[in-house]
């Protein structure tokens, strides 16, 4: 079990990031590319990534087991800021972390598995092993993330709106108490279903949330002690992810007419039926019908909070809101340049 201690300076400094992280979600789906389970959510993502690898897994796989212990210099901070600056950061870890990160990977591997043998070169911090990796990184993320990153954000957003109504609601400790059921809060810590037994102590430095789409029945925590204290824990899902951002044709053509133009106005900031009947002007049914629509339509995503259920729009039912699909178009060509867009 994991536990994470909270003093009343860590209450306050709990904070939600404010869109996924490239490499979290590129390292916790290699996780899942090797696994069986979640077929469901993944077996058609697993099965069109594999058709895309080019060898990546082979280099990958030594430094991220299918279980316990991966290097932390793997998902830097700089992951919330898209691929590039992400790769910079991993390409600027210091040769002594390098070392005393290996040699942990290293004393967890079986003794009849060691490491290949580049991964002394990449502890050295030498130039070239460096830069495979991050080619393998780049690699594996252009076929196992990049397609599905419009999906990955609207799954990601949906679950930062429930968290935000319960932060509104009662604050840090309500936002804490909303977590999914593998993470439970009994002031002042919170407990999490681990691999091994743990005690976390903030001492005064907030803990920030990181709700992740391919992280999957626990939550993760980066072992150095050292380093900005950082959950990430799994988005609640409901269907598979989605290859393409751009909508489909027989639900789209539904999306015609005021009303339904106004019910979609109305999800902008996020709410439940009841709140967007009141904001639209129309009935209950009707808005719960026009919301199943857009839903059909992949501009919203619907999350079951409590006995009610919070509509939140996807990037692409934002951007029908700015002029139609177009910008989501420009949206992910400038993704793939420079990293994820904020409006």
């Amino acid at each position: 079990m994991l536990r994470i201690h909270f003093t009343g300076a860590d209450l306050a400094g709990v904070r939600m990031a404010a869109r996924p992280d490239v490499l979290w979600e590129t390292i916790l789906s290699f996780h899942r590319l090797r696994d069986r389970r979640g077929a469901l959510v993944y077996g058609e993502w697993r099965s069109e990534t594999r058709t895309r690898l080019n060898g990546e897994t082979r280099l990958l796989g030594a430094l991220v087991p299918a279980r316990g212990y991966f290097p932390d210099f793997l998902t830097p901070p700089q992951g919330l800021h898209g691929l590039d600056t992400a790769l910079e950061a991993v390409r600027a870890t210091t040769p002594a972390r390098l070392h005393t990160e290996l040699g942990l990977l290293s004393a967890e591997r079986p003794a009849a598995a060691p490491l290949p043998s580049w991964t002394a070169a990449l502890a050295e911090g030498r130039p070239e092993p460096l830069s495979r990796l991050l080619g393998a990184l780049r690699g594996y993320h252009g076929a196992a993330i990049e397609p599905y990153w419009t999906y990955i954000q609207a799954r990601v957003e949906a679950d930062r709106a429930v968290r935000g109504r319960a932060l509104l609601d009662g604050g840090a400790e309500e936002l804490l108490a909303s977590l999914p059921p593998m993470l439970r809060w009994h002031a002042p810590v919170l407990e999490a279903d681990y691999p091994v037994d743990r005690d976390v102590r903030l001492d005064g430095r907030g803990l920030l949330l990181q709700p992740s789409y391919f992280c999957r029945g626990t939550a993760v925590m980066y072992r150095d002690p050292g380093l900005p204290p950082v959950l990430v824990y799994p988005v609640t899902h409901t269907e598979p992810p989605a290859a393409s951002g751009e909508p489909g044709g027989a639900p789209l053509g539904k999306l015609v007419g005021h009303t339904r133009s106004a019910v979609l106005k109305a999800i902008g900031p996020g709410g439940t039926t009841s709140e967007l009947a009141r904001r639209a002007g129309v009935s209950l049914a009707s808005a719960s019908q026009h919301a199943g629509v857009l839903r059909e339509a992949g501009l919203v995503v619907t999350l079951r909070q409590g006995s009610s259920v919070l509509h939140t729009l996807t990037p692409l039912g934002a951007a029908l809101l700015h002029g139609g699909a177009q910008p989501v178009r420009e949206r992910q060509r400038r993704y793939a340049r420079n990293g994820p867009v904020t409006s």
